[in-house]
């Protein structure tokens, strides 16, 4: 609203009125403002939940090797996220751009599901929460929308990155260019080979002439694959104070550095890879994002103050999954994603050997606790001593959840530098 206030002074020359043009400006004052109003708002949020003592009722010292209390702490905070995401966005974004639409579609759609998961157990009384069947639905329908939207609407476009051999100078060399009309294109970025392109028609081009349309299809699924996947990884990665706020703000700071080189022309064909005209408003999205993480570990910070619930993870994977898809770096979530990843593919090994071996009449499991950060702070005396553990001595000794989170922090630094680094390696 306030970007359209200001370029409407503008026009009678209203000193300072020029600024709220430039995308740098627009996002760095989103990103101070949705810090101040999540450190505001969450002080004020964690006092009303105490007083009406809605707390969370599932962590206590039992679990946890140290022996510390995690009774009487508030929840729901992803609520904390959401506001302070929102106010920003709506107040400096343009909000006719589709992509700003589809990312507070995601946020509200998410935050709502997850708001459903958090209200059954706690005021229902179902420690559950929402059946898994509709949490599935739920993120496969945002997933479908957000695919079917890039594929039919008029304002998603992109111009390609091509190569093409300078004759003019002694050695031959290639310099990149971008196509001189944006256009609809199933080419999204692989990393590690020449132009960083992969077409999802090429993918689908054993159809024959129907492989356009094959290729939309695959692309659909795909963005409901990245959606549910990253969305239920960041719910896992839950599980610690501060564990999954630190490394979706960093995730968040390296996305706003991908949707800025890819929404900006000079910067796209520097790094060889397609330009897509009007995302720049992600970057304004995408701060606001990493001022509502960094404002919420205010409060979430060992030892918390409060949880962000499914509320908040649920919301915050779908924001990362979404965003990659439409600046079309969908195919470096698994690296800039990694600690989701592996949170994830922890669980499922856990699960399916425990399966497999116990219809043989075994009771086997791989890790000592899954997702994989439980792993680390497992007790020997909290095992179940009817099973056999494969990693029996891994880790030697258990860390606190402290020094876990901040070194899963380090590792997702780590894996942030690396995705950023991969549009150099080809």
């Amino acid at each position: 609203m306030l970007y359209y206030l200001f370029r409407f002074l503008e026009q009678y020359n209203i000193p300072g009125s020029h600024l709220w043009s430039y995308i740098s400006f627009r996002a760095l004052l989103a990103l101070i403002l949705s810090l101040m109003i999540s450190a505001w708002f969450g002080e004020r949020f964690i006092k009303w939940m105490k007083r009406r003592k809605i707390f969370e009722t599932e962590r206590d010292p039992a679990i946890d090797p140290f022996g510390v209390e995690k009774k009487g702490v508030p929840t729901m905070g992803g609520i904390i996220i959401i506001v302070s995401l929102l106010i920003p966005v709506l107040l400096l974004g343009r909000m006719r751009n589709i992509y700003l639409i589809l990312m507070v579609i995601t946020t509200l759609w998410l935050g709502f599901l997850g708001f459903m998961d958090d209200y059954i157990k706690i005021f229902k009384g179902n420690k559950a929460g929402l059946k898994g069947k509709y949490k599935i639905v739920g993120q496969v329908s945002i997933g479908f929308i957000v695919g079917m939207v890039l594929y039919l609407s008029p304002d998603v476009v992109m111009r390609e990155n091509i190569g093409v051999t300078n004759q003019r100078q002694v050695s031959q060399t290639e310099v990149v260019k971008h196509e001189t009309e944006a256009h609809k294109s199933l080419q999204t970025t692989i990393p590690f080979t020449k132009h960083h392109n992969l077409s999802y028609s090429e993918v689908m081009s054993f159809v024959g002439k129907h492989k356009v349309a094959a290729g939309w299809i695959l692309f659909v699924l795909i963005t409901i694959l990245v959606v549910t996947a990253v969305s239920n990884g960041a719910n896992l990665n839950d599980g610690m104070d501060g564990m999954c706020a630190g490394n979706s703000a960093v995730i968040g700071v390296a996305l706003g550095v991908l949707a800025y080189v890819s929404s900006h022309i000079g910067y796209a064909s520097y790094f060889d890879i397609m330009y897509i005209p009007h995302s720049e408003e992600l970057v304004i999205f995408l701060c606001a994002f990493v001022g509502a993480m960094v404002g919420f570990l205010w409060y979430n910070a060992f030892p918390a103050q409060v949880f962000m619930g499914d509320t908040g993870s649920l919301t915050i994977g779908g924001i990362i999954g979404v965003c990659a898809v439409i600046i079309h770096k969908e195919l470096l979530l698994p690296i800039l994603c990694g600690i989701f990843f592996v949170e994830s593919l922890s669980v499922i090994i856990q699960t399916q050997w425990f399966k497999h071996k116990k219809k043989k009449g075994q009771r086997v499991r791989v890790f000592r606790a899954t997702p994989i950060h439980d792993n680390f702070r497992k007790l020997d005396s909290q095992l179940d001593k009817t099973s056999v553990y494969l990693l029996p001595g891994w880790p030697r000794r258990p860390f606190h959840e402290s020094k876990i989170t901040i070194r899963f922090w380090i590792v997702t630094i780590i894996l942030a530098a690396l995705t950023i680094i991969t549009l150099k390696i080809r």
